[in-house]
C-alpha cells in the first residue's frame, strides 16, 4: 500500500504542467484574493456603518458602533467562511468536485 502511494507522488512530481494545473492556481488565487478582500474590507465597511447608523451629534466628532454590534458583524465575518469551507468541503467529498463546481 506504501509503495502503491509512493509511486503515485512520484508520477505527478514528473508530469508536465498542462492548462488544468494553470487553471487551478488560478482559481485558487481568485478564491484566496475574494476572501483576503473581503477581510480586509471589513474595517472600513464598519467605519462607514459608524457614521451612517450611529452618528454623533457632537460637531466634528464620527459615530461609533456599539460593541456588541461591532463585534457580532467581525465574528460572523470570521465564522461565516469557515462554516462555508466545512460545509462545501464536506458537499465536494460526498457528492463529488465536478458536480458541485457545476451547481
Amino acid at each position: 500500500m506504501a509503495f502503491n502511494n509512493l509511486s503515485i507522488l512520484e508520477a505527478l512530481d514528473i508530469a508536465d504542467t498542462q492548462w488544468y494545473h494553470d487553471k487551478s492556481i488560478l482559481v485558487t488565487g481568485m478564491g484566496f484574493f475574494t476572501a483576503a478582500y473581503n477581510l480586509f474590507c471589513l474595517a472600513n465597511v464598519s467605519k462607514l456603518l459608524d457614521r451612517l447608523y450611529y452618528p454623533e451629534h457632537v460637531k466634528g466628532q464620527p459615530g461609533r458602533l456599539p460593541i456588541d454590534i461591532n463585534n457580532a458583524i467581525q465574528g460572523v465575518a470570521l465564522v461565516g467562511p469557515l462554516l462555508g469551507q466545512l460545509v462545501f468541503g464536506w458537499l465536494g467529498d460526498k457528492l463529488g468536485k465536478i458536480r458541485i463546481t457545476s451547481l
